[in-house]
């Protein structure tokens, strides 16, 4: 056998070491040899093979010999690599040193091979067993030399052939699992380095989006709860995160669609959060609108309780030119800080709006694709995009959608400046500025729709929140600017508008004294049953009152008198009611409404839960201390979705949401 290794190595020496400590070193590695389980023979010819490089090499002549032979090989094959050549009785001995010598590659390969016909030993020799384990522990540690030289797939090949070889050997359990291990920890790092590569090694770029397409599935989605931190295979949440936020950067949009849509359709609920930001982000950067009206059915669709899909609604409504839906949206926001940036925004609603849709596409959807510019967000850009206009023209003539003023043109060519008191400015406005008035330049689809209507419902949406991975996606907070902090305790505990009946854009001032005002209830009485709903199968007249119950309830708390509301209602939404009831009575406001259920129509019915779409006749007043309204809401109608939960026996109103 020809062992690719010379005496000083395979005895653990410097060519230039004396005697004395070549004698040293041999009773050192005789005195310790691997405790893996070898063979006691096997262990017995690595001693022996020991000490013929000890004799050599204290000999000087023999060893003078030796070296200038070294000297002359390195001079005639420079590229070359010295060998032994062993008996074949030593086989497994030299395997063993040029294993500890750091020759794991080598050692494995030879293993393997003398595993193989014609080399094959006989059926459970103790050449057999030695040579198994021998190629396992050494394809581990070669697998671990090629990982610190960063070549992950290479050593992720060598792990695959070590487990196909054991499991062609069938003896050694134990082992071929470390190696299936070691191969599952190295995924991440195998899928980085297959998508790390150059363009042009497609092969490799298709290898690596399977590998992360198995990983996810294999995990159970991007949030997966039961991993086991103890298996060695298995990454954190946190280890996984900051691995995937590595990766994205080399996948394109449409690859991150793909991926997103075929998990959220798989079950991973958690991916249909990205599927939309990725929708939104091939839309925009490609001026395809069709996209974006993708993500923003796709939305619709998400059950997430802790997700606000409102503003992602108003902005996707605001790029597709639906900027009476946007308004709707961005006045139910939930999150107290931006309802206070909004409020505050030194220009009208429609500038603020369209400064946080920018900041949005800048920062949340942009970033994160390998062939998405995410520099700059040019809403002018892309409202003056042809394919653009067309669109959203036919989205006008589908919808039968009409300007909400006749002051404004219809002319798509209408582009130009006008003059808003507004500095499109995330920071404070500029204190040296000679005038409040700043000359903006407006595309056409923000004159066309300047004046939104005077009155107009708006339906509350889920709560801020998210999950782990996508909050590092869409984070409100920093989008709102230190400025909109500075107000008082009361400013600050902006109304919320967190009911679906009272949400008001553009209210109208108050009427003129000599003017009437639409009639609301004259005395509000307490309506909510004041039995739970404990039927298996509830009927629709039960679920009618248990809504209307809790609308009037609602209205009779918001009043400021007392209501029960927990026999309705799950207590999330009792603090949403608390909550405005605190903000009003805080500012010395009270609010009269006037909520009826006129028709109900069972969408899905479960065991434990009931949605259903109620059409609601509704009419509000904000009156101050003094009694004077401030505003009002006139005699409307308009369409919610309520979401029933069953805590037991008993059902409750969990949440509602915009009906269709």
């Amino acid at each position: 056998m020809d062992l690719p290794i010379d005496h000083f190595r395979l005895l653990g020496v410097s060519p230039s070491a004396e005697p004395e400590a070549i004698l040293r070193r041999l009773q050192t590695r005789c005195d310790s040899p691997p405790d893996q389980g070898f063979t006691h023979e096997a262990l017995l010819q690595r001693a022996d093979l020991l000490r013929r490089s000890a004799d050599l090499l204290t000999d000087p002549s023999d060893r003078a010999d030796y070296e200038a032979a070294l000297l002359r090989l390195s001079e005639s094959h420079p590229n070359g690599t010295v060998g032994l050549d062993l008996p074949t009785s030593s086989e497994v001995a030299g395997l063993i040193l040029l294993w500890e010598a750091h020759g794991a590659v080598e050692a494995f390969q030879l293993a393997r091979q003398g595993l193989q016909p014609p080399q094959a030993p006989a059926l459970g020799s103790g050449r057999e067993a030695d040579l198994t384990l021998l190629a396992a522990l050494a394809c581990r540690d070669a697998a671990l030399e090629e990982q610190d030289q960063r070549r992950y797939e290479s050593a992720a090949q060598l792990l695959i052939d070590g487990i196909q070889l054991q499991q062609r050997m069938g003896k050694l359990p134990d082992q071929q699992r470390l190696l299936e291990d070691a191969l599952q920890a190295l995924t991440p790092f195998r899928i980085l380095d297959l998508l790390s590569r150059d363009l042009g090694d497609q092969d490799s770029h298709q290898r690596g989006l399977t590998l992360l397409d198995e990983l996810v599935v294999a995990r159970g989605g991007l949030e997966a709860t039961d991993v086991d931190s103890d298996h060695q295979g298995s990454l954190t949440q946190a280890d996984f995160e900051s691995f995937f936020h590595q990766i994205r950067r080399f996948l394109t949009v449409q690859e991150q669609i793909d991926l997103f849509s075929r998990w959220f359709e798989g079950g991973a609920a958690d991916a249909g959060f990205l599927t939309v930001l990725a929708l939104t982000a091939a839309g925009f950067s490609r001026r395809k609108p069709e996209f974006l009206e993708q993500a923003r059915e796709l939305i619709q669709t998400l059950a997430n309780a802790d997700l606000d899909p409102m503003p992602l609604m108003g902005c996707l409504d605001l790029l597709l030119g639906n900027v009476k839906d946007a308004e709707r949206h961005f006045a139910v926001l939930r999150d107290a800080d931006l309802q206070a940036w909004f409020l505050n925004h030194p220009g009208d609603r429609l500038a603020a709006q369209c400064e946080y849709c920018r900041a949005w596409l800048e920062r949340d959807v942009l970033p994160g694709y390998r062939d998405v510019d995410a520099s700059v967000a040019d809403l002018d850009a892309w409202f003056a995009d042809r394919d653009v206009q067309g669109y959203v023209d036919r989205l006008d003539r589908k919808a039968s959608r009409q300007p909400l003023t006749e002051e404004v043109p219809l002319d798509w060519s209408t582009a130009g400046t006008a003059s808003l008191d507004s500095s499109f400015d995330l920071g404070e406005p500029d204190p040296d500025a000679e005038s409040d008035d700043v000359s903006v330049r407006l595309p056409f689809w923000q004159q066309r729709w300047v004046r939104p209507a005077a009155a107009a419902l708006a339906l509350l949406g889920i709560a801020v929140g998210g999950l782990a991975l996508v909050r590092r996606n869409l984070d409100y907070a920093p989008l709102v600017p230190e400025t909109a902090s500075e107000t008082t305790e009361v400013e600050e505990e902006v109304e919320e508008n967190e009911v679906e009946e009272q949400v008001r854009i553009g209210a109208s001032p108050a009427q003129p004294a000599d003017e009437p005002v639409a009639s609301l209830k004259p005395a509000l009485r307490p309506s909510a049953p004041s039995k739970p709903l404990m039927s298996d199968a509830p009927t629709e007249a039960e679920l009618q009152a248990l809504v209307q119950g809790w609308l009037d309830a609602k209205a009779l708390a918001l009043s400021g008198q007392p209501a029960d509301l927990s026999v309705v209602a799950r207590d999330p939404l009792l603090k949403r009611v608390e909550r405005e009831r605190a903000v009003d009575a805080a500012a010395g406001r009270s609010k009269s409404i006037d909520a009826s259920i006129t028709s109900i129509e069972v969408l899905d019915r479960k065991p434990l839960r009931i949605e259903l779409r109620a059409q609601v006749a509704y009419s509000d007043r904000l009156q101050g201390a003094d009694g004077a309204v401030i505003e009002e809401t006139a005699p409307s109608d308009f369409s919610v979705t309520y979401v029933l939960g069953r805590d037991g026996t008993q059902w409750r109103l969990h949440d509602y949401m915009p009906g269709s």
